[in-house]
């Protein structure tokens, strides 16, 4: 297998400890477990996606692990602005603040929040069950654009995590981009469902879900590729990654960094796990080498 030098990174305007990171919505709920996560190995953290008001998400059941993979319809329960707090012990860590809106001038309120607390925002423009935002702004290019506009203004590095449920992601990509984007994150989950034949009903209450883990992994892989041939940003490669060959194989399609989440539901040590597979001191090769190399 492929190994890398080790080492900080910049990328997108965020200075990594490595180029693995927490993915939004996995143990980014409290300071105390974003600390954590940076000291098992997580080479910057990714906060639970933070909106305008408070919100206490959708009715259980939200999570259901089904064939190794994770179905979930949280709603986007957050405590909104009081979250901030949680930041306190983290001021020079590499943190960037996952947030949502139902407007571009709600995410542009949301951003202003964050300024001077984390390293970088990323724009949750692509969570397919929650009515109002995420996906519903993330499905209209337009929006995409100015929703990335107002986030901006807050003076940091914008990520935009962009939606699978598309027909083209290309063209999201690009929509961020032009809305002054600094990076595009791929992906988000997959629209998904599954029904308890016992009970005749959804295993969510919810209905309808996101599916995350090893299942989506060739999706994310794709649009990773296309993000790459589409865009002059950086791609943040994002959905069902658990080994360090998958982490290079993503940054091959084109993914400069890479978010891991549904792994953790297998250990806590993902990311040391991961790293320790990936990074070789005494003569890896340099990330830019592979990066987008599978293009060439």
């Amino acid at each position: 297998m492929v190994a890398l030098c080790p080492g900080p990174v910049d990328i997108a305007g965020v200075r990594l400890n490595n180029h693995l990171i927490l993915a939004a919505g996995l143990l980014g709920t409290t300071g105390a477990s974003l600390a954590r996560m940076l000291s098992l190995g997580a080479g910057g953290v990714v906060t639970k996606s933070i909106g305008p008001e408070p919100k206490t998400g959708h009715a259980g059941p939200c999570v259901a692990v089904i064939d190794g993979a994770i179905l979930n319809a949280m709603g986007l329960p957050n405590p909104s602005k009081d979250f901030l707090g949680e930041l306190d012990r983290l001021s020079h860590e590499p943190v960037i603040a996952s947030i949502f809106g139902g407007t571009p001038e709600e995410f542009g309120e949301v951003a202003s929040w964050f300024a001077g607390k984390v390293q970088g925002l990323e724009l949750n423009l692509s969570c397919p069950h929650a009515e109002g935002y995420g996906a519903a702004l993330g499905s209209d290019p337009e929006m995409v654009r100015e929703c990335t506009r107002a986030a901006k203004r807050a003076g940091l590095p914008v990520w935009v995590k962009l939606t699978p449920n598309v027909c083209s992601i290309a063209e999201f990509g690009i929509a961020a981009q032009e809305g002054g984007a600094d990076a595009v994150v791929a992906i988000n989950t997959v629209k998904a469902m599954r029904i308890s034949t016992g009970m005749r009903r959804p295993v969510l209450g919810h209905g309808m879900g996101g599916l995350s883990g090893p299942a989506i992994f060739p999706i994310a892989v794709r649009c990773v590729w296309e993000l790459y041939e589409a865009c002059d940003i950086p791609v943040i490669g994002c959905g069902g990654v658990s080994t360090a060959d998958n982490v290079v194989e993503m940054m091959m399609a084109g993914a400069s960094a890479v978010e891991i989440g549904s792994a953790l539901i297998e250990s806590d040590t993902i990311f040391s796990s991961v790293a320790q597979q990936l990074y070789r001191r005494d003569g890896g090769e340099d990330a830019c080498d592979i990066v987008g190399c599978a293009h060439d």
